[in-house]
């Protein structure tokens, strides 16, 4: 099985739509926020894997004009849960996270059973609903694998 990371340019919109259903399986929100125009701003950030040229899962954050903390989302295209895609990604995408931003936090409203998956990572609970991760600053170490620096966002 060949795994690759990409970052995920303002071009590649498409990809976060149809990852929405997978990262808000049934959340009412509006789903739209998580998407729309992404990468127009400096203060996205995305990546998504590839499994033998096939989209797997993806990664993104967006901070948002009321909230001084990003929001990520993380999803997971479901034939490929428990292959290790979200551990694969998440390392990479905290230490590309940690380059701009201290604290990242995430909506686990609708995602009651990945509580543990994201402590494994260091994340503590805010409420019932919101999850957060204080962010080191560290060099980022880019695998040798697809992850091409200069495939960042348009």
């Amino acid at each position: 099985m060949s795994k690759d990371l990409y970052f995920l340019r303002s071009s590649e919109q498409k990809i976060l739509k149809d990852m929405l259903k997978f990262a808000y399986p049934s959340n009412s929100l509006d789903l739209k926020k998580h998407s729309e125009f992404y990468g127009l701003k400096s203060t996205d950030l995305g990546l998504y894997a590839l499994v033998d040229n096939e989209i797997a899962g993806a990664i993104w954050l967006r901070k948002y004009e009321n909230d001084e903390i990003p929001m990520m989302s993380v999803a997971i295209v479901p034939k490929y849960k428990g292959e290790g895609i979200g551990s694969y990604m998440m390392k990479q995408f905290l230490q590309e996270a940690g380059a701009l931003y201290d604290k990242v936090t995430i909506d686990i409203s609708h995602k009651q059973k990945s509580i543990k998956f994201y402590e494994k990572f260091g994340f503590y609970k805010i409420n019932d609903f919101v999850l957060a991760k204080k962010l080191e600053k560290k060099e980022v170490i880019r695998p040798n694998d697809a992850y091409d620096a200069s495939k960042w966002m348009d």
